[in-house]
């Protein structure tokens, strides 16, 4: 009788807590959600997360608010999320290097790229473009390399382990050039030196420097995607330009804490590819060649475990680390 009244007890639990975690999944979310973009408002990313933001917000009922934690090339706003309660009201919308890139660029990281993280999906995927100005007696690849190779050439990027960064480094690999690289903070002061020539050269979003190049501002010698960009189809890839091992492409993604529940995890996957394939949303997105994607959580997990890989092996060979503590 005792055993009888034991296993009702025990199976009373169990299906409570299964109770309990169907109510959680369908209560999720109850309050305003926290998206954290670790960069600059403005730049592509914060674009991006405001633009899915929206669109979560309509079909969940609840304000999801872009917060911009600058600083560090991404990794205050990572460490947020890093330490933030798993509960899936605090989220990281991030580039993909700053996970991929950063362990072997800093050697004490306050976070774990792979144990503090859940990922949610790649939301999209887009190219550089090689950008000098008008100045610069240069009108393709092959002669920028022939001039960095006899002028000294500084290059601007949007901070150490940027795609931007990233870029012309592993070009410098392959083409054999110098050139001293310029950090800013974010996009939008670096376009301006740009513009000015107070540096000679950088690769920048695509859809920051279209116009630009469109108005002769500055002149586009490269895509560094494997193919070219309908925003600007007679530009070349670095790849057509002598260099067919070059690919570099810059995917964001959404990442939760790493032990949010399995249930918010899939409503979040769930939603999330839903806005990213919204017709209205990808004409948006593509207007800025930010070409969407909306993987599944293991595509996202995959990639970032790809691009890990690589960029150890370039960081590495460019001797890219920027601190010894």
């Amino acid at each position: 009788m005792r055993k009888h009244a034991l296993l009702i007890l025990l199976m009373s639990v169990w299906l409570g807590f299964g109770a309990v975690g169907t109510l959680r999944a369908e209560t999720y979310p109850s309050r305003p959600v926290r998206l954290i973009v670790p960069f600059p408002a403005g730049g592509p990313l914060d674009l991006v997360a405001r633009a899915v933001g929206d669109k979560l917000s309509a079909s969940l009922g609840q304000p999801f608010i872009v917060e911009n934690r600058a600083g560090a090339a991404g990794n205050l706003g990572t460490e947020v999320v890093a330490k933030a309660p798993p509960d899936g009201y605090t989220l990281l919308v991030v580039l993909g290097s700053t996970l991929a890139v950063n362990p072997a660029l800093y050697k004490n990281l306050p976070f774990d790229p792979v144990k503090d993280f859940r990922p949610i999906s790649l939301l999209v995927d887009s190219s550089q473009m090689l950008v000098v100005p008008p100045a610069i007696p240069v009108n393709s690849l092959a002669e920028f390399v022939a001039y960095a190779k006899t002028h000294p050439v500084s290059y601007a990027h949007a901070g150490y382990g940027s795609p931007g960064h990233l870029a012309m480094e592993y070009l410098r690999l392959q083409a054999g050039f110098p050139a001293t690289g310029v950090p800013y903070k974010g996009n939008a002061p670096l376009v301006t030196d740009l513009l000015g020539g107070q540096v000679q050269a950088g690769f920048v979003s695509t859809g920051g420097v279209i116009q630009h190049v469109i108005a002769g501002r500055l002149k586009g010698l490269a895509i560094s995607a494997i193919k070219r960009t309908p925003l600007a189809p007679n530009i070349p890839t670095v790849a057509e330009s002598g260099y067919p091992n070059f690919a570099v492409s810059t995917y964001m993604l959404m990442l939760a804490p790493a032990h949010v529940p399995d249930a918010i995890a899939t409503v979040l996957e769930s939603k999330v590819r839903e806005a990213v394939n919204a017709p209205d949303l990808q004409a948006k997105l593509r207007a800025q060649d930010l070409v969407p994607v909306g993987s599944s959580a293991k595509e996202a997990e995959t990639a970032l475990a790809r691009e890990t890989k690589l960029w150890a092996d370039v960081v590495q060979k460019a001797h890219m680390q920027i601190d010894q503590k």
